[in-house]
């Protein structure tokens, strides 16, 4: 360990190690050796001073948090709220739906709200729609400046009426599966036409009467094309004469609360929109494809409502229905 020390041992004629005792009965060690000077000199005049500089200024400066609080703080505090903060989460629309007449309004819009047949997912009543008044406002923030203010109130009319017509079809998904993939085969075994019939037959009338599904929330998504939607484009471009037709108008994605096994579950249901050509009198047609969105049992759920319904029509269900029915009157 001589060679961390600055002092070392003078040489001598004699080559004995440094450590080496005398054969005195003392056994001291020799004087050279810095490791048992009893002088406290021999270890302060060592090279051995702690290499980091403890100046009170590099301390202080190196214990601090490196992120600046202050400028942190005054940022937040200005931060503007997002656009899709201000959105309510269960339909996103602004939370505040105003009824104040717009600035440069030249039409006078009714205020009153129309109650739905759609109950709530938290069980406070149904769901209620936007005045025309609150319409107008909401496309107005929504950047539409340019909608005609006389033609919001059948605007709001047809809105009311479709939201309707799709919840009618979630329940007509909900009165066959909600029991069940094994009762919604047998509920689906004699074809969409026979469906109330077979109820009956097979003793679910009471189950299907009670069914109390409740709309969670909903989504409207007009920009985005759904898988479904993009493949009826693509075949109409190969076969107009069939599946020819405008690209959907609109696209909602609607939470169904169900009940299963006594627990509730979330089913989310997907709705196209497809406008159709008018009626003779002018009145427009507008047609809705609602099913539910594509998981393993929504899809068991699909392929058992369309592929029984086939199934009954081309095994010939509905002549021998028609037969077993007549024979019947006659009897």
């Amino acid at each position: 360990m001589g060679w961390f020390w600055a002092d070392s041992p003078k040489p001598s004629n004699q080559s004995v190690p440094p450590h080496r005792f005398a054969n005195n009965n003392a056994r001291s060690p020799p004087p050279s050796c810095p490791m048992h000077k009893n002088n406290v000199n021999a270890v302060a005049s060592s090279p051995s001073a702690c290499p980091v500089k403890h100046d009170a200024s590099v301390a202080e400066l190196s214990s601090a948090c490196p992120v600046p609080h202050a400028s942190r703080t005054a940022t937040t505090g200005t931060e503007p709220q997002s656009t899709l903060s201000k959105l309510n989460p269960l339909n996103y629309m602004f939370r505040d739906l105003s009824q104040a007449r717009a600035p440069n309004q030249t039409h006078v819009l009714p205020l009153e709200r129309e109650p739905s047949t759609i109950p709530k997912g938290d069980g406070d009543g149904n769901w209620e729609y936007p005045s025309p008044q609150q319409m107008y406002n909401a496309l107005l923030r929504k950047g539409y400046t340019d909608t005609d203010v006389t033609a919001v109130e059948s605007m709001v009319g047809v809105h009311n009426f479709l939201n309707e017509g799709a919840w009618g079809e979630i329940m007509e998904w909900e009165r066959r599966f909600a029991g069940g993939l094994y009762k919604g085969w047998r509920k689906c075994s004699r074809g969409e036409a026979n469906f109330e019939a077979t109820v009956k037959k097979y003793g679910y009338e009471k189950e299907v009467d009670e069914l109390a599904p409740s709309l969670v929330r909903f989504q409207g998504r007009p920009k985005e094309m759904t898988p479904k939607a993009a493949m009826v484009q693509v075949m109409g471009w190969i076969y107009p004469a069939m599946f020819a037709t405008e690209p959907p108008f609109d696209r909602h994605d609607w939470y169904v609360s169900r009940e299963v096994n006594g627990q509730r579950k979330e089913i989310r249901y997907i709705i196209d929109y497809y406008s159709g050509e008018p009626e003779p009198t002018g009145e427009p047609v507008f047609y809705l494809d609602v099913r539910p969105a594509v998981t393993p049992t929504a899809a068991a759920e699909r392929a058992l409502r369309w592929g029984c319904d086939v199934w009954w029509k081309a095994s010939g269900g509905e002549v021998r229905e028609a037969a077993r029915q007549q024979a019947a009157t006659k009897q």
